[in-house]
């Protein structure tokens, strides 16, 4: 089953070279499961991001991975979070 793991940041703008690095850290990361991770920046607003996490495993984890998880944990001193867990549809 494929599914997605969404992590938009309203950042405040501080830190951002400090953002910057920890979001190249997660590329390095290799999780069970995980096939690819992507990184988009609002067309208007260059403070908010938003991370896909893009799985495919058995079943989805109803409240997000523990990747997203800790991903969450550390984006919130850099804003707003808002984190939600979407699985594909059978065509």
């Amino acid at each position: 089953m494929r599914w997605l793991e969404v992590i938009k940041l309203r950042s405040a703008g501080k830190d951002s070279e400090l953002l910057k690095e920890l979001l190249l850290s997660i590329d390095n990361s290799s999780q069970s499961g995980l096939v690819e991770i992507k990184t988009y920046r609002h067309a208007a607003l260059e403070t908010d991001l938003s991370v896909h996490l893009h799985w495919e495993s058995d079943r989805p984890d109803q409240n997000g991975s523990l990747l997203g998880l800790h991903l969450v944990q550390a984006l919130k001193e850099f804003g707003l979070i808002d984190h939600s867990v979407w699985i594909e549809e059978e065509k």
